[in-house]
């Protein structure tokens, strides 16, 4: 559940933009500052956080837009904006080989896996299966903005867009890791290896 922290200020602004979009805006550049002080203040790398410099880029320029125009037509885009900005973030990530999931992972990993090529060869898979979803979700969102299709439509999307990779987070990790110990002969649980 540590992946739900980083979209913390995501939600807010989904949650507070019922108000105002660019109160929204505000409550989630709020938010991922106060984050990211946290993490500093807790002694917590700042290495590999695109997501939450991403985060606070976003917040930033859509607050200044939602405060200058808060008429603007982006704001019936607002959550399609989001998701592709996301997207972005995570296609980002991966192509600067820093994808956004090792920022996450290192703080329930221990320190010695961090560099191993099975610690980062997950890390782009999980990290490459949000992008997909960011990126889907995105397209659907933009298509039932466009549309006006019911807001239901939206809501059911957007939780969509988390919930999948989410559970593919939760599960793809313990299997890489097996497929891994397999495939390097080291006996595995189901061999007896945890029998020791």
């Amino acid at each position: 559940m540590n992946y739900l922290r980083n979209f913390i200020p995501w939600l807010a602004f989904a949650g507070v933009s019922s108000v105002g979009w660019q109160w929204g805006a505000l409550a989630g550049l709020a938010i991922s500052v106060a984050l990211l002080v946290a993490d500093r203040a807790a002694g917590l790398s700042l290495d590999y956080r695109l997501l939450e410099y991403g985060t606070i880029v976003y917040f930033t320029a859509l607050g200044v837009l939602a405060f200058t125009r808060p008429d603007s037509g982006l704001q019936l885009y607002g959550s399609a904006l989001s998701m592709g900005w996301l997207a972005l973030i995570a296609w980002v990530s991966i192509a600067v080989r820093r994808p956004f999931t090792m920022a996450i992972a290192r703080r329930m990993a221990p320190p010695e896996v961090w560099h191993t090529p099975l610690f980062r060869r997950i890390n782009v898979v999980l990290t490459s299966v949000w992008a997909a979803s960011f990126t889907l979700t995105a397209i659907a969102q933009t298509v039932v903005s466009a549309y006006e299709v019911n807001v239901i439509f939206s809501i059911v999307i957007q939780i969509a867009g988390f919930v999948l990779p989410v559970r593919f987070t939760a599960a793809y990790p313990e299997r890489a890791r097996a497929r891994f110990m397999e495939s390097s002969g080291a006996p595995t649980a189901a061999q007896g290896g945890m029998a020791a």
